[in-house]
């Protein structure tokens, strides 16, 4: 069965497949991990569908340290 991003519960666990979307779900969860800075931009959203393996903590640190840089 296919993890559905709108309501199942996403952990930093949870595994990012080929039916990813950004979803409010997937927002209040980077809210929640990354602060209310939080946003998505077009860059940040390619680098999410890549199709590399990772998971949503990988995706929170990696907004989190593309946002150290700035």
């Amino acid at each position: 069965m296919d993890f559905d991003w709108h309501s199942d519960p996403i952990t930093r666990e949870t595994e990012v497949d080929l039916n990813y979307r950004n979803t409010q779900n997937v927002r209040r969860f980077l809210l929640e991990h990354c602060g209310e800075d939080f946003k998505f931009d077009q860059e940040f959203m390619a680098w999410i569908r890549d199709d590399s393996y990772k998971t949503m903590g990988d995706v929170a640190d990696e907004w989190l340290r593309r946002q150290a840089e700035d």
